[in-house]
């Protein structure tokens, strides 16, 4: 089976710096763009289905990835982006503000087990994105695509590349990018991390 692992478009949210979790931001007419590169890209490739987080900014992509063609899409709640709590729409400088002591466990070895103020932690997305993974490897698909964000994305390739959730920042994944990896007969093999390249001929 071919998964694509696709990260949404830009939001206000993205383009300002602000931290973003599960508040329900819009694309911006550029994130809209980006969507539609997306779409372009995959117009001629085969999919049996698209699983997506239920966030808009999400289900704009997984449309444009469908197209016309009826590929049915699926909203998954283990797709949503980590729960950020107090940090959702602060900048950097407010939330050194106001969360210093938490910014300082989550830049330190154990980040991945300290929960956002109010929120969730590393852990806590591991959790359900594992038990996507293990659900999805059940389907029987070919080739398939998953849109979702930032944390979710990184953490599904690290569970598929045998590392832990600790390892998250190894891990970069851009605005609309496509990550790609073949899972057979419980091997991985990845094809690409972080590819940008549909997005290259757009201007913000």
């Amino acid at each position: 089976m071919i998964v694509y692992f696709v990260r949404h478009g830009e939001t206000a949210f993205n383009r300002d710096g602000l931290g973003l979790g599960r508040r329900d931001e819009p694309l911006t007419e550029f994130g809209a763009r980006q969507a539609a590169a997306v779409g372009a890209r995959f117009a001629s490739v085969p999919l049996d289905a698209i699983y997506s987080s239920p966030l808009g900014r999400c289900s704009a992509v997984a449309r444009a990835l469908a197209g016309e063609r009826g590929i049915p899409i699926a909203a998954r709640d283990e797709l949503i982006e980590m729960h950020v709590g107090e940090t959702e729409g602060l900048t950097f400088a407010a939330m050194r503000e106001r969360h210093a002591a938490f910014l300082k466990l989550w830049g330190g070895p154990e980040g991945h087990t300290v929960p956002m103020p109010g929120g969730e932690s590393i852990l806590d997305v591991d959790k359900r994105a594992t038990a996507f993974l293990g659900d999805l490897a059940g389907q029987g698909h070919h080739s398939v695509a998953v849109v979702s964000h930032n944390f979710v994305t990184r953490i599904l390739l690290c569970r598929l590349l045998g590392l832990g959730p600790a390892a998250f920042r190894a891990l970069s994944v851009d605005l609309a990018s496509v990550s790609t990896v073949q899972m057979r007969e419980g091997r991985v093999t990845v094809r690409s991390i972080n590819d940008c390249c549909h997005l290259h001929a757009l201007v913000p």
